[in-house]
């Protein structure tokens, strides 16, 4: 019986002991976020299984959103003046709101 069980549940689907679990556990995750099952072994028993959750939001249709943004001319424009100079040299700060004293 266990065999017939084994072959339905877990027959090409990843199985890792315990100690791998917790070391690749960001991994592991990435990997059942993308559809895959993996089975988690103690001694090579199997004892749960990490499956992808239920979506509650529906998927993503391509395209979607078209039409719904905007994109300033400015924005394909060269920088300028101080900004290209902080550009080039670096000193951008990513938290500064853009305000200048």
């Amino acid at each position: 019986m266990d065999l017939v069980y084994d072959l339905v549940y877990f027959l090409g689907v990843m199985q890792v002991n315990v100690h791998y679990a917790k070391t690749h556990f960001s991994e592991l995750l990435r990997r059942v976020a993308t559809g895959e099952a993996v089975v988690i072994a103690r001694s090579g028993n199997p004892v749960a299984r990490l499956v992808p959750a239920e979506s509650v939001s529906r998927p993503r249709v391509l395209g979607e959103d078209a039409g719904q943004g905007t994109v300033m001319d400015a924005f394909l424009e060269p920088l300028g003046g101080e900004v290209l100079q902080d550009f080039e040299a670096g000193s951008l700060d990513p938290n500064d709101s853009g305000s200048r004293p």
